[in-house]
């Protein structure tokens, strides 16, 4: 892309019972930028976060020093903020990335958009990512989902515990509106 000289990094949340969708890109990985994410990720999600899981990324936590565990310190930013909102911050054990396998699959199928498409600017790479993730929370049918959408799934979920949820999951106007 012309207008880009810098790499660029999404950051990527799944909800493992509705594979509801949230993302952002950062110019940079750094905890500032991780926990700018997970308080866009509170506002923007309808139901509670309760647990986080996370990769063992700088950004995210200083729990880990080499392949050893350590207890949190309590200092860094993201683990924090986590602190902060009640929300169990939990690793993926060391070289072991199938842990998140949820993320890793849908980093494939960005993979696979990334591929397929011609960016003029990184504002241009960044609209066509928002415009998947409104298509898949939406629209596009998950098998794990008995061929439900990720939002349908979720709305399914509101009507069973409701108390699960702080606003009532909604349809977003997208793509064509």
């Amino acid at each position: 892309m012309a207008d880009e000289t810098r790499r660029r990094y999404l950051f990527v949340a799944i909800d493992r019972a509705t594979r509801w969708v949230f993302i952002r890109v950062f110019p940079a990985k750094t905890a500032a930028n991780a926990r700018r994410f997970l308080r866009d990720l509170e506002r923007a999600c309808p139901f509670r976060i309760r647990t986080i899981l996370t990769d063992n990324g700088k950004e995210f936590t200083d729990r880990l020093f080499g392949l050893r565990k350590r207890t949190a310190t309590g200092e860094h930013a993201f683990d924090a903020l986590c602190a902060a909102l009640d929300i169990d911050h939990r690793l993926t054990p060391p070289k072991s990335p199938q842990t998140n396998g949820m993320v890793a699959r849908f980093n494939g199928r960005i993979e696979e958009v990334l591929q397929s498409h011609h960016f003029r600017s990184g504002e241009d790479l960044e609209t066509t990512l928002h415009r998947y993730v409104w298509l898949y929370n939406q629209q596009l049918p998950q098998s794990a989902l008995a061929s439900k959408a990720p939002l349908q799934a979720m709305k399914d979920w509101h009507k069973i515990k409701p108390e699960l949820f702080k606003k009532q999951p909604y349809y977003l106007p997208g793509c064509d509106t």
